[in-house]
């Protein structure tokens, strides 16, 4: 059965939508004195990068604003450097950068 991209941007909106939601209003010091948080929002970037690398490489270069690279980029890191994962970037992103990509997905 051929790939359905759309069923794969569409986890992508669902999975940043329920990160942010995750975060929530949460400060940095909330953040870093929450493990659960910490994993929970590095396991759906994780999951956010798996449903991007799914993504066909057409789909992808038809969407040129969204940054399919940086992403599965992420998911890369996560899963084969776990042990290296550094808070600071889980934080940067689940504060700066998945609203936009919400954004840009919802567009799409």
């Amino acid at each position: 059965m051929p790939k359905d991209d759309r069923v794969y941007v569409g986890h992508m909106l669902d999975i940043a939508k329920k990160a942010v939601k995750l975060l929530g209003g949460k400060s940095r010091a909330e953040f870093d004195a929450d493990e659960a948080l910490l994993l929970g929002l590095t396991h759906l970037i994780q999951t956010l990068g798996e449903a991007a690398r799914k993504v066909t490489p057409g789909y992808q270069v038809a969407h040129p604003g969204i940054p399919w690279k940086e992403i599965v980029g992420m998911r890369n890191k996560v899963v084969h450097d776990y042990l290296d994962v550094n808070p600071d970037i889980v934080w940067h992103v689940a504060k700066e950068e998945l609203s936009p990509l919400i954004r840009k997905l919802e567009g799409i």
